[in-house]
């Protein structure tokens, strides 16, 4: 009897009696039968403990010590004294109709929370793709209310016959709110207009997207429209970027090969590059007057991207402007272009300590997640996958 007891508690059921168990060459079979008790009888409710019949029922459950664990049901049809209704007992580890025990869904849909594919799924649970993603069906996200700090982005989804989808989530608490079909202004001014805690929302993260800025005027007119400053540093670094590039097609193969992996050395802070990295950047540098001057003004940039205000970073702004267009070095012209557009929204940054990082980081797990499953086309599938794996 103890030993029973103990495999009962191994086994994890509650009330379960083990019978007897068994092992092949992949499978644990374990047959199982529940203690006979008093049901109440669902058409009269009447009490019985009278035993019609038996059938044996083949359950999957969770697989354990690297086996598939199938459960052998020996389960009691009783019959009801008062009204002769027939009726199978009662458990609280399988579902009415269902074949797999109660724990066996939990942690297939907990499994979804993994940047895995469905089919990696379903091989560990011994099932078929199309059941796994059957049971994660049942999951259901939805958006209550609006965050304070609330970040807008856009990534590449290809799902629901869009290729972008939107990306919205609480800068603030590092929480995703909501995934949105497509970028279009419609879908979004539709969408946000359906909550009444739009004046909640006090600032709006985004890049520099003029269709995401015109939406957030619309619907957020009293929220503070904040860039952030990865995207406007990148632009720089890109400029920097072009003209590495433009340089190098002038030199000769030796020198060019020797400049060719010299993107990190460019991009790298002057204060953490070692002794012979400033020995091999003074070389590159002095290959090209436009790359050298092209290289001060990013320095520049990023130093002035470390104000402590607003008002500090107006003015260094300014005169990085003036500057950068004396340099006559047209690869920066966009981004001077983009400062004299977003100037103002640039510089709410430096008196917001929120960013879109976490939202960039959703991104790239959502690109990994994408990738594993080879892309996932069904749009509301694919938008409780992201939230499910955020949670």
């Amino acid at each position: 009897m103890l030993y029973e007891n103990h495999t009962a508690n191994l086994l994890g059921l509650e009330d379960a009696i083990v019978k007897k168990v068994w092992n092949d060459a992949e499978d644990q079979h374990i047959e199982i039968e529940l203690p006979r008790r008093k049901h109440a009888c669902p058409c009269c409710g009447a009490e019985t403990d009278r035993v019609h019949d038996y059938r044996m029922q083949r359950i999957k459950d969770s697989p354990s010590f690297g086996r598939n664990v199938y459960l052998h049901l020996r389960k009691r049809r009783y019959v009801c004294g008062s009204c002769g209704k027939r009726f199978y007992e009662q458990n609280k580890f399988l579902p009415r109709y269902h074949r797999m025990t109660s724990r066996k869904n939990a942690r297939i849909i907990d499994d979804f929370r993994d940047t895995v594919s469905a089919s990696y799924i379903a091989r560990k649970h011994n099932i078929s793709a199309s059941t796994a993603l059957r049971y994660f069906n049942l999951v259901n996200y939805s958006c209550k209310k609006l965050p304070e700090v609330l970040s807008i982005d856009e990534f590449k989804g290809n799902a629901g016959g869009e290729k972008y989808q939107t990306i919205l989530t609480d800068a603030k608490n590092k929480k995703i709110m909501d995934i949105l079909p497509n970028r279009k202004n419609a879908t979004l001014i539709h969408y946000f207009c359906q909550f009444k805690d739009r004046k909640d929302v006090k600032y709006v993260i985004m890049d520099m997207n003029p269709h995401f800025r015109e939406i957030a005027a619309t619907c957020f007119p009293k929220a503070t429209i904040v860039i952030d400053r990865f995207h406007v540093t990148r632009q720089v670094i890109w400029a920097l970027e072009r003209v590495r590039k433009e340089v190098q097609k002038h030199l000769s193969d030796a020198w060019r090969k020797y400049c060719k992996r010299s993107k990190m050395l460019l991009n790298k802070p002057p204060e953490k590059l070692t002794d012979e990295e400033r020995q091999k950047l003074r070389i590159i540098l002095g290959l090209s007057t436009r790359l050298e001057e092209a290289y001060h003004l990013k320095n520049s940039f990023l130093d002035l991207m470390h104000s402590s205000s607003s008002r500090e970073a107006k003015e260094r702004l300014h005169a990085w402007v003036i500057q950068a267009e004396a340099s006559h070095l047209p690869e920066f012209y966009e981004c001077t272009r983009a400062i004299h557009n977003w100037g103002k929204y640039i510089l709410n940054a430096f008196d917001v300590k929120y960013t879109n990082g976490f939202t960039e980081g959703c991104n790239n797990k959502t690109k990994v997640l994408k990738r594993v499953c080879y892309g996932v086309r069904n749009f509301h599938r694919f938008r409780n996958r992201i939230l499910h794996c955020a949670t």
